[in-house]
Formats: structure tokens, sequence, C-alpha cells
């Protein structure tokens, strides 16, 4: 595994957690959930960038 796949995992994995134990707790701290939303969703965003569109296809032009 490439260090970037180990570190875009890692970022998920660790918003994740972090989310989620600020959800958990009784006085809930709403910027380390906010931290935690903010990691996990930078994770999800590095991890979908190497993803390739399927639209990206060779398709024939409309104009054809």
């Amino acid at each position: 595994m490439s260090m970037s796949r180990v570190l875009n995992l890692l970022l998920i994995i660790i918003g994740g957690i972090i989310a989620v134990y600020a959800k958990a707790g009784m006085d809930q701290n709403q910027y380390v959930l906010i931290g935690g939303i903010a990691v996990l969703m930078i994770g999800v965003y590095r991890i979908s960038r190497n993803i390739p569109s399927k639209n990206d296809e060779d398709t024939p032009s409309e104009n054809d």
C-alpha cells in the first residue's frame, strides 16, 4: 500500500473517532466535533481525487 493511501485511511479513521468521541460526551464540544468532521472530510476528499470518473471513458462526441 502506498504512503498516500495509508495517510488517507488514517485521516478518515482518526476523523471518525474524534467526531464520535465529541458527540458521545454529555457536554459536547462543538469545536472538537467540527474538527473531527473536517479531518474525516479531508480524508474522503483525498481518496475521491484518485477515483477516475466514469465519464472520462472514450465516448463519441455528441457533435459527430
